[in-house]
């Protein structure tokens, strides 16, 4: 019988180590593979070895898109995860109306797919039909007209708007969940011994949520770091490389400048950055053990 239920977990669980290893593991195997030839896409490929990775140490334009991705992901971390916490709170709090409501508005945004988004707001940003622009001319502010998205010194911010209204919803309800699960009793301990709101927030509040916000920041890193179709959609990676992202100069360098291999190069050394930085963020949040 042992035996047989042993024989049965294996078969249950091979279904998605399956599909986990044909996902995951082989494209990056793939990649790695491809990224040690001089390859155009076809049949005929040169291994170089570690050539393309020497290149792309020296690639100014990967390492300004690595940049913009670090800048990305911070404005994301302050904004998706700092409003988040704040809308989190008010919904939290005693005596809030229509709270279902409320939920349901916030993590709308969340159910769009970055495509659909990126659409929305770049109609949004138009020079010639844009609301913004629309606003401004409407209210007498002409001389602050102009193309939002062509403006090389705020496109990257104005690109990443667009992800903190569609992620807040997100990253509300994960903090949501964290915040049930905190005993009422405690913070109705913390009012009767005078505490206000802020030092009630910022001592028994946020420790005890300390991991839920350590899950919200690792899913903002890992997903900003790899932020591909949004950029795409909105600004192509313009104007020249002032919102070119790490994923998309892979994407240019494999399907429209036909250098295969050095793509896949781009696509490693997407993976061992995103993973380093969010292994020195989980450990300078993770803070000492309690016996140190």
């Amino acid at each position: 019988m042992k035996a047989l239920r042993r024989s049965t977990y294996f078969a249950y669980l091979s279904i998605p180590v399956f599909l986990y290893c044909f996902i995951i593991l082989v494209p990056v195997a793939g990649a790695l593979y491809y990224s040690l030839f001089n390859w155009a896409g076809g049949p005929k490929k040169t291994f170089i070895g570690v050539e393309n990775f020497i290149t792309l140490a020296s690639d100014k334009v990967f390492w300004q898109s690595f940049l913009h991705n670090i800048e990305i992901t911070v404005i994301c971390i302050i904004g998706q995860i700092g409003l988040a916490l704040i809308l989190a709170l008010v919904l939290n709090s005693r005596g809030i109306k229509l709270r279902q409501m409320h939920l349901s508005v916030a993590y709308f945004p969340a159910i769009l797919s970055a495509v659909v988004v990126g659409f929305i707001w770049q109609m949004l940003y138009d020079y010639n039909n844009g609301l913004i622009n629309d606003v401004l001319a409407f209210v007498g502010l002409d001389e602050y007209i102009q193309p939002w998205l062509a403006n090389a010194d705020m496109a990257l911010i104005l690109s990443s708007i667009p992800l903190i209204w569609k992620n807040i919803g997100y990253y509300m309800i994960i903090i949501l969940a964290g915040l049930a699960a905190i005993d009422s009793s405690v913070i109705e301990v913390a009012e009767i011994d005078g505490a206000n709101a802020l030092q009630r927030l910022m001592h028994i509040v946020m420790p005890m949520i300390r991991n839920t916000l350590i899950v919200c920041l690792t899913l903002c890193i890992s997903g900003n770091m790899k932020i591909f179709d949004h950029i795409y959609v909105m600004t192509g990676g313009g104007p020249g490389n002032a919102t070119n992202v790490m994923a998309l100069y892979a994407y240019q360098n494999s399907f429209i400048r036909y250098r295969m291999g050095y793509g896949s190069a781009v696509s490693v050394g997407i993976l061992i950055l995103s993973i380093l930085i969010t292994v020195l963020v989980r450990r300078a949040t993770q803070g000492r053990p309690e016996n140190e």
